[in-house]
């Protein structure tokens, strides 16, 4: 099973599909950090250079090599659902499950990364209320959301894997006590 988590930049996708990947003992995939390694260069310095079409680019062709890959968990950048084709390949035999925070906690865990290119505002707070507006029709097309700004890690882990063994396991099969009846 692949397993794709998608959201807002800030929301935990990284460290979540880190420890979800270890506790499946699936390989992870950071998005973020195979563009970075393919580009050889920093995400800032793609857009600095490419600018975000450059990137955006660079994302697609990505994702479309990760929708033959066999099981693992993905973590995508924050934009990626935002464009259809990345949608379909990313559903390609994957879960995808969003992850969200209020934006007020997504400000406060990016701090003031200046690895954000899209944050680069002088009011961060409404950037990222603006992006989130902008992108939640995007993100409502998951199969799961979790929130995830009061809940730790394992938290977040635990409801991932309980929603995958209730449908996407096998059905149950029926206790013998009830076929001799």
């Amino acid at each position: 099973m692949k397993i794709v988590l998608t959201g807002f930049m800030g929301t935990g996708k990284t460290v979540v599909g880190r420890r979800l990947a270890e506790r499946l003992a699936l390989p992870f995939v950071d998005l973020d950090d195979a563009i970075e390694a393919a580009a050889s260069m920093a995400i800032p310095e793609i857009f600095a250079s490419e600018g975000e079409s450059g990137f955006r680019r660079r994302e697609r062709e990505l994702i479309a090599s990760v929708a033959n890959r066999g099981s693992c968990v993905v973590a995508t950048g924050g934009g990626a659902v935002l464009d259809p084709e990345n949608v379909r390949n990313l559903r390609t035999g994957a879960f995808l499950v969003c992850l969200v925070a209020e934006p007020a906690v997504i400000l406060q865990r990016l701090g003031a990364d200046a690895r954000r290119p899209l944050l680069q505002s002088p009011d961060r707070l409404a950037r990222i209320r603006e992006l989130l507006e902008q992108r939640g029709h995007a993100y409502a097309q998951a199969d799961l959301s979790i929130e995830t700004s009061g809940a730790d890690v394992e938290e977040i882990v635990d409801r991932i894997v309980c929603q995958l063994r209730l449908d996407v396991g096998p059905p149950p099969r029926p206790s013998p006590l009830v076929r001799g009846r």
